[in-house]
């Protein structure tokens, strides 16, 4: 199979380890290959956990040959480039975890939050809980934070393997009935942290009684290479879905710095558009939740969203070229007398009975 390059490569990295498909991409970062480096990084990881996989790179940089190999497992250490943080791995190991020969532990060392990808605290808290629910459980996190840009965090990702994806019918999301989220703060004043809390209630406590969030204050060893300080908010319905949004601070000696109030508050409005978007799965997690769908067994599997990103999106043409699934969208309008966010999407399909065949067998 041939391909040019474009901004969601990683995507079809991840599906050609479920395929077993030898891919060319071309045209890789032609005009600017230096920036490729977290890209040639995140190859690397690829390669430590699976056993057989090919991999060829022109001298450029800007043509790669890739033949998967066996999705293995194990204990796996890795350092991650810094210019993206550890979420940016994280999401492929999720998709890829459940489906190696043995249970796997990696630790990740890097940058644990900044701007531009989920931060271990989302994926936690929003992430695992999906997996559950397609019959998935028993991974982990454990935390050492590392704010951008010198990184100095670590993450150890624990997940089991699991033979089989369930078919799943999410359509009644339900109403919020709590709220919880954590305000972090490394190498600064542990007051960041409580002004953060204060300023986002003050938002949030219009709507909902039942809000807590801690402060998670890290010093020393624990605390990275960086001074940072951000939150992350979590929203819990009625029938056990949750929906996210989170805000980290300027990385030092990038752009304008930001105060703890402004961040609270708009961390807050963030988490009040993600619940007037709605659905069984917040935005971050759609495509994760649309592979475990794909994946399942041979069975009808439904799952309401709110409005699909352009990310998810993209996603959905992957699916269909590697695994020729194609989804039923319905879109779903609110009733007159009900009060329920924007329009949201019925996401239909048959999976494709996919069988963990390299776990092992005890």
């Amino acid at each position: 199979m041939l391909r040019s390059a474009c901004t969601k490569r990683r995507k079809r990295r991840r599906m050609r380890r479920r395929k077993m498909t030898r891919t060319t991409i071309s045209g890789l970062r032609a005009s600017q290959p230096e920036r490729g480096d977290f890209e040639a990084n995140f190859i690397r990881l690829l390669d430590k956990l699976t056993n057989g996989s090919t991999i060829e790179i022109n001298q450029t940089g800007t043509v790669l040959v890739f033949q998967p190999g066996l999705l293995y497992g194990g204990t796996v250490e890795h350092d991650c480039n810094p210019q993206r943080s550890i979420g940016y791995y994280l999401e492929a190991l999720l998709m890829l975890g459940p489906f190696m020969k043995s249970p796997l532990k990696a630790t990740l060392r890097g940058v644990t939050n900044d701007l531009t990808d989920p931060t271990v605290d989302l994926l936690k808290s929003t992430a695992l809980p999906v997996m559950k629910k397609f019959g998935i459980d028993g991974e982990g996190f454990d935390i050492k934070r590392g704010m951008a840009p010198g990184g100095g965090g670590e993450v150890v990702f624990t997940c089991p393997v699991r033979k089989t994806v369930r078919p799943v019918q999410l359509t009644d999301p339900g109403k919020i009935k709590r709220i919880r989220g954590v305000a972090y703060s490394v190498r600064v004043s542990p007051q960041m942290g409580n002004r953060i809390v204060e300023s986002a209630r003050g938002i949030l406590n219009q709507f909902l009684p039942d809000i807590y969030i801690y402060t998670d204050h890290m010093k020393g060893a624990n605390s990275g290479k960086s001074p940072g300080f951000g939150l992350t908010l979590v929203a819990e319905t009625l029938n056990g879905c949750f929906l996210s949004a989170e805000m980290s601070s300027t990385p030092q000696g990038q752009g304008d710095p930001i105060l703890p109030e402004d961040l609270g508050r708009n961390c807050a409005k963030l988490l009040l558009e993600e619940i007037y978007r709605g659905g069984c799965v917040d935005s971050s997690n759609q495509s994760l939740a649309l592979l475990l769908m794909t994946l399942g067994q041979q069975d009808v599997s439904k799952v309401l969203l709110g409005p699909l990103s352009p990310y998810t999106i993209e996603f959905l043409r992957h699916i269909r070229d590697f695994f020729q699934i194609m989804f039923k969208i319905e879109v779903q309008k609110p009733l007159e007398d009900e009060r329920k966010g924007g329009d949201k999407v019925l996401m239909t399909c048959v999976g494709v009975g996919y069988s963990n065949i390299s776990k092992t067998l005890k």
